[in-house]
């Protein structure tokens, strides 16, 4: 059986297109003029002849548990996150033969599905505002996963991902860009004037800024658009339609700072993003309404830089701080406000188009865990989320969810307290818990993902697994195909069906120890 298996390898893995060499990766695999292939199909999958039957019977398990998911519970779906250049920022295929292997190897090894990253700006490369979407490239990648016999969770991204991807750069379509370069005040900006140019700032939402067009027109064209493209594939092998909300994808503002490359290495608490005038404007007449006309001329004066500490200013101190005067629960209320106002009307604008088909609505949040271990939580107030002692900024936005019947999807399940540094006073594993509990009272389903490539054994993610929908490991390229990663994956799906592992199928301690390229750079959106 094993010559036979092995030999069915070698015909399907074919030798492979090449990925890129992350830069940033501390240890890199052997590289062949700046690039490297996937392993070979016996380095990919080198496992036991008993490994190989367990392997075989995990992916026929699979398959029947996908045609009766809904009617029985069963293992957690794992997904993997596809490339996010696997279309580039032109609307041209990027690694098309290595990403076909790597979808073999992943329907042997008994994953469910891929994620497919898609941006507004690529699918409306060219230049003109009346030029037609084009979907080809897409479409031609989801049916390659269709023959892989995977199933397919589509991300739809209005907004860029907060930084460049390798060579490509996705933000908003060209159209859009030459409109912010006449109106740049529709783009967020900080109090020193710095624009965001992937990301329309959410005071513009229903305002005619883009060419007579209000920018949650445009993005209903952007949804239906996908709708009339996939429409055969709706149901069948695409089974969820992820919305980006914000920059990366997550319901947040932008305030990390502009140029931060490696956002979950951000340790400051940011800065508030309110200092367009469409923004001032809707800030001026809340304050107004309040009787404080005063109150709304700017955002607060003394709240640190983005790379600060909290105690580097006053407004975020842990005692007498700004934020717990009236002023600052002012501020704060209208703040995360907005953002909670922007994230109901995309995800109503999601449930029209999408909210009668077969498959799942998802969007998602971020888990700002550094500094949350302190009163006033400053990375999370930044970025609109008003969790302060006292109060749960995240019931809300769990309701908000499920009143547009959304399930909420959480990066960082595979992160514990011990992963983060002391001095940080950061508390993943208790934010996680707080959102879950959130989730919970609403009845919003929750799905994860990882917020680290390598590193640990994944172990933190598979004991939260019991609180998830599904799971998404984020993401495909050379570092999650090298021999210091895949193994710890593959053990990680194993043992999603396989809850008895003999001991010596384990990779031990020690193993994972001398693994390289201990906590490689995360690609995700």
């Amino acid at each position: 059986m094993e010559s036979t298996f092995m030999a069915r390898q070698h015909a399907t893995l074919a030798k492979p297109d090449l990925f890129p060499v992350p830069h940033t990766s501390p240890s890199r695999p052997k590289r062949r003029s700046g690039r490297v292939s996937l392993p070979s199909p016996n380095r990919l999958l080198s496992i036991s002849v008993k490994s190989v039957r367990s392997e075989i019977i995990g992916v026929d398990g699979r398959g029947v548990k996908e045609d009766k998911e809904s009617a029985r519970p069963g293992p957690v779906p794992i997904f993997v996150g596809l490339p996010l250049d696997s279309v580039s920022n032109s609307n041209k295929p990027n690694h098309a033969r290595a990403i076909s292997a790597g979808l073999r190897a992943l329907k042997l090894l008994g994953a469910d599905g891929v994620e497919l990253p898609v941006w507004w700006s690529a699918v409306y490369s060219s230049p003109g505002r009346s030029t037609a979407p084009d979907w080809s490239a897409y479409l031609s990648l989801a049916r390659t996963v269709r023959d892989a016999g995977l199933r397919l969770r589509v991300s739809l991204n209005p907004y860029g991902p907060g930084r460049n991807v390798g060579t490509a750069r996705f933000g908003l379509p060209e159209w859009v860009e030459t409109i912010s370069e006449a109106d740049p005040d529709i783009l967020f900006t900080d109090r020193v004037g710095n624009r965001r140019r992937d990301c329309l700032s959410f005071a513009v939402d229903e305002l005619p800024v883009l060419a007579g067009k209000t920018p949650m027109a445009a993005f209903e064209e952007f949804f239906s658009g996908f709708l009339d493209a996939f429409g055969e594939l709706i149901g069948t092998t695409v089974t969820d339609v992820s919305v980006g909300l914000g920059p990366g994808g997550e319901l947040r503002y932008p305030s990390f700072p502009p140029t931060e490359a490696k956002g979950r290495n951000f340790t400051g608490v940011g800065e508030f993003q309110c200092y367009d005038k469409y923004s001032l404007a809707a800030l001026k007449k809340h304050a107004e309404e309040a009787g404080n006309p005063l109150w709304g001329l700017s955002g607060p004066h003394d709240a640190p830089e983005y790379s600060q500490s909290p105690a580097a200013a006053g407004f975020f101190k842990d005692g007498g701080g700004s934020w717990e005067s009236p002023y600052g629960d002012f501020f704060l209320s209208w703040y995360s406000g907005q953002l909670l106002a922007h994230g109901d009307r995309l995800l109503g604008l999601a449930s029209k188009v999408f909210g009668h088909l077969p498959m799942t609505l998802s969007a998602k949040i971020p888990l700002l865990h550094c500094w949350h271990d302190t009163r006033s939580r400053p990375a999370q107030l930044a970025a609109g989320y008003y969790n302060s002692e006292g109060r749960d900024g995240y019931d809300s936005v769990a309701e908000m969810f499920a009143r547009n019947s959304c399930r909420m999807v959480v990066p960082g399940v595979d992160l514990a307290d011990r992963d983060v540094p002391v001095g940080l006073r950061s508390s993943p594993e208790s934010l996680l818990s707080q959102i879950a509990e959130a989730c919970g009272r609403h009845g919003v389903r929750m799905a994860g993902e990882n917020s680290r490539l390598g590193g640990s054994d994944l172990g933190r993610a598979r004991e939260n697994l019991s609180m998830l929908d599904s799971y998404t490991h984020q993401r495909m390229g050379a570092d999650f195909f090298s021999p210091e990663h895949w193994p710890l994956f593959r053990e990680f799906v194993r043992s999603t069906t396989e809850p008895e592992l003999d001991r010596d199928d384990l990779v031990s301690r020690q193993e994972r120890l001398s693994m390289a390229g201990k906590d490689r750079e995360m690609q995700a959106v």
